[in-house]
């Protein structure tokens, strides 16, 4: 018997295919969404699903889309060499392996207390994954500023990374606002 994170379905010939999620940063021009899975097509994977969220950009004032999409293993590298040979930026591209995506507010000095750093240490000391960012500065890199962060991790780890944004907080003096988790009192 399997466990369900690790079960494949048998499609295309009865090659197992696994799940992968694809980072993307685009540009906003039109054209550039059907560009980037013009190569996800032409290698024969699955469109599993697609996330653009338009109205928030990244560093680099490009578009974040996270792709999901499901093919056999031997097919994948493929396909983001693909995407890179196309010129499509590839933030990161590999095996789903989370299950659950949380949503913190943070409210502070993010600037000032180095926000690049904070989202560093969610990921490597929480087995959490930073997915998106938001960030609102609107007294500009001196006043307080807000971000919203979408981490995503495994289900049963959701306390667990919690407890290390709320360390890392307490840490720089940032307040943060969280989930109600699974079981919470209100």
């Amino acid at each position: 018997m399997t466990d369900d994170a690790d079960e494949e379905a048998e499609t295309d010939g009865g090659q197992h295919v696994q799940a992968y999620t694809v980072r993307l940063e685009l540009v906003d021009e039109p054209g550039e969404l059907l560009n980037a899975l013009q190569p996800i097509s032409e290698h024969g994977a699955n469109l599993l699903s697609i996330f653009h969220e338009r109205g928030n950009v990244t560093p680099r004032g490009h578009i974040p889309v996270e792709v999901d999409i499901e093919c056999p293993p031997d097919r994948f590298e493929n396909i983001v060499q693909s995407l890179r040979d196309a010129g499509i930026n590839v933030i990161q591209a590999g095996a789903e392996r989370y299950s659950e995506e949380l949503t913190v507010i943070l409210v502070g000095h993010l600037i000032d207390t180095d926000l690049s750093d904070s989202l560093t240490q969610f990921q490597t000391t929480s087995r959490a994954e930073v997915v998106d960012v938001s960030l609102s500065a609107p007294e500009g890199t001196e006043g307080v500023s807000s971000a919203r962060l979408r981490l995503a991790t495994e289900a049963d780890r959701a306390e667990e990374v919690l407890e290390t944004v709320r360390d890392i907080a307490e840490e720089k003096d940032i307040h943060v606002i969280e989930p109600q988790l699974a079981g919470g009192s209100a």
